[in-house]
């Protein structure tokens, strides 16, 4: 069990057996024979081993284990197996807190994530995915304004939303089914820390498409160019860019699109594109304007102040649920949210809250 856990944390933390060897003072042999369950590391070894792969010594020590099945990525090619498969070790990391946290509670505080009833079987045209949206959004009661925090949202649903921590530009979404020891499944989504907020919002969307679409695209649709329709429209719904964009329109102004982006948090570029599905501006103005937006570089970095990230709240409110409870203990608390109980004593009296406060 422990062999395997540090194998784990040795390939999430991209460290090969030398590398992992020489940062604790042992052969790569030796790291070999930890792995391998040959020979059990002393205690102090553990304390090493934690510190080289930037993980608690409690991971070692975790009983809860989860698998990932069928993991679909968003993702460059840049991004191959070895760094798919040192970020699946992260994300299982993560979900297998909040497994073991789910378990402290008698009766589970999260819904079972179910895909809305009545929706279409059937998708046979790209177009047919604005009204699919159209039907989520009001089965889920979201409206048509600005969904100001969509992870919360897909939380409140009971979709798993991982942020992960991912240096590599590859990688931006992932989504699968975890499966816990005791036949437990959970839907997850997990994507990448380093993006601006409407990057993620968008590969949220994204692979909240690609669940809902399981099973109902025809074999003439490209599903990845599905999801993305498909995250558009749910973003910001036809009936919503229409009334904030008119119609028929010669061509759009770039303030437009950059305001609308901050209120809806979907990039200028997704704006542009949905301007078009919804027939705002013809292909050709849509054409125009996408070679001036390249031209100015913003492709790849859009002008301004970006849209903040996405940051995952249930798993911390739900720990310090479970604390108010008395389901865990300040020690496990402090260990589920991966802080020394020095700073968690703080957070907990709102200590740093108050003192960012009078900054």
């Amino acid at each position: 069990m422990i062999g395997n856990r540090i194998r784990q944390a040795r390939l999430a933390a991209g460290l090969t057996l030398d590398a992992l060897g020489a940062q604790v003072g042992v052969t790569h042999t030796a790291i070999q024979k930890y792995e391998k369950g040959t020979m059990t590391p002393p205690s102090s070894q553990l304390l090493k081993l934690a510190r080289a792969c930037g993980i608690r010594v409690e991971y070692f020590f975790r009983t809860h284990e989860v698998e990932l099945l069928e993991p679909e990525f968003r993702r460059l090619s840049t991004f191959g197996k070895t760094a798919q498969e040192a970020l699946k070790i992260k994300v299982v990391d993560l979900i297998e807190k909040r497994v073991e946290l789910l378990g402290f509670f008698p009766e589970s505080p999260i819904l079972q994530f179910e895909s809305p009833a009545g929706l279409p079987q059937h998708i046979n045209a790209p177009e047919e995915l604005e009204a699919f949206a159209d039907q989520v959004r009001e089965a889920w009661k979201l409206g048509l304004n600005p969904i100001g925090d969509l992870t919360d949202a897909l939380e409140t649903l009971g979709l798993l939303v991982i942020v992960v921590d991912e240096n590599n530009p590859g990688f931006s979404g992932l989504t699968a089914t975890a499966r816990t020891s005791d036949g437990r499944t959970y839907p997850i989504v997990a994507v990448s820390s380093r993006w601006p907020g409407d990057r993620q919002r968008f590969t949220l969307a994204h692979e909240l498409g690609h669940l809902l679409l399981a099973g109902r695209l025809g074999a003439e649709i490209d599903e990845e160019k599905a999801c993305d329709r498909f995250a558009g429209a749910f973003l910001a719904p036809t009936a919503t860019v229409l009334q904030n964009l008119g119609q028929n329109r010669r061509g759009v102004e770039w303030q437009e699109l950059y305001a609308l982006k901050h209120e809806f948090g979907l990039s200028m570029a997704g704006w542009l594109q949905r301007a078009k599905q919804c027939g705002v501006i013809t292909e050709a103005a849509h054409l125009s304007l996408w070679k001036l937006f390249s031209a100015r570089g913003w492709r790849k970095n859009e002008p301004g102040e970006p849209v903040s990230r996405e940051h995952p709240r249930l798993f911390e409110q739900l720990v310090y649920r479970a604390l108010g409870e008395q389901f865990v203990s300040e020690s496990k608390a402090a260990e589920l949210l991966g802080i020394p109980m020095m700073r968690f004593h703080k957070e907990r009296q709102l200590e740093l809250v108050d003192a960012a406060a009078h900054q």
